[in-house]
């Protein structure tokens, strides 16, 4: 019961609708209805402006690592979950499937890039620390977010494992391996938009 509540408790978190409530209540506008339709910073930024999204992705970032840090206010039995990192996992999916299906909204939600990228910074620091600097320099070079965000994931596994060589759990193994193969899942269409050479660069609306 005491995992199922924490799982409930991190789902609701991550279901935290933080680009449709911000553009209802400050614009008037419901951002899954323009733009790429995504509830997410990324359309936030293009469509209501870097005000409007630079809270959007900070909270959604939050919404990922607080998720995860529910685990440290239950108490588990200690030879089930001895370090917490299995049960810190169980929350992180959770947050996740949250942001991506949010309760409150009609389970229309983003991609969960951002709230990824929180549970990241909670069970791989370094390694969501390499992820956000490959992001950034992919952006830069390209103006491509999706592309960033593919290639980020893609890499991140391998720096994880191999170049941080934290591979004592089998586990967070499995996970950083699963977030190499989820992110490229939720941007399939963006995929099929970049092989054609039409998809939409990075650029914020103009007030």
């Amino acid at each position: 019961m005491t995992i199922f509540i924490a799982i409930v408790l991190a789902y609701l978190i991550g279901s935290i609708p933080t680009a449709v409530w911000i553009g209802r209540i400050f614009y008037n506008v419901d951002v899954r209805t323009i733009g790429s339709g995504n509830a997410g910073a990324t359309n936030t930024i293009r469509v209501l402006g870097l005000k409007a999204g630079i809270p959007v992705l900070l909270i959604d970032v939050f919404k990922g690592w607080i998720a995860v840090y529910v685990a440290h206010f239950f108490e588990l039995p200690a030879e089930t979950f001895p370090d917490l990192v299995d049960f810190k996992i169980m929350l992180a999916a959770a947050a996740v499937i949250g942001h991506i299906f949010p309760i409150y909204v009609g389970f229309k939600g983003g991609k969960g890039v951002a709230t990824l990228l929180g549970v990241g910074l909670a069970i791989y620091p370094e390694a969501a620390g390499i992820a956000v600097l490959i992001f950034i320099t992919v952006l830069l070079l390209t103006k491509y977010v999706s592309l960033g965000s593919i290639i980020a994931a893609i890499t991140f596994p391998f720096f994880e494992i191999f170049i941080l060589g934290h591979n004592q759990y089998i586990s967070l193994m499995v996970l950083a391996i699963a977030v190499a193969i989820f992110i490229p899942l939720t941007h399939r269409k963006n995929i099929k938009r970049l092989l054609k050479g039409e998809e939409s660069k990075f650029k914020t609306k103009k007030n």
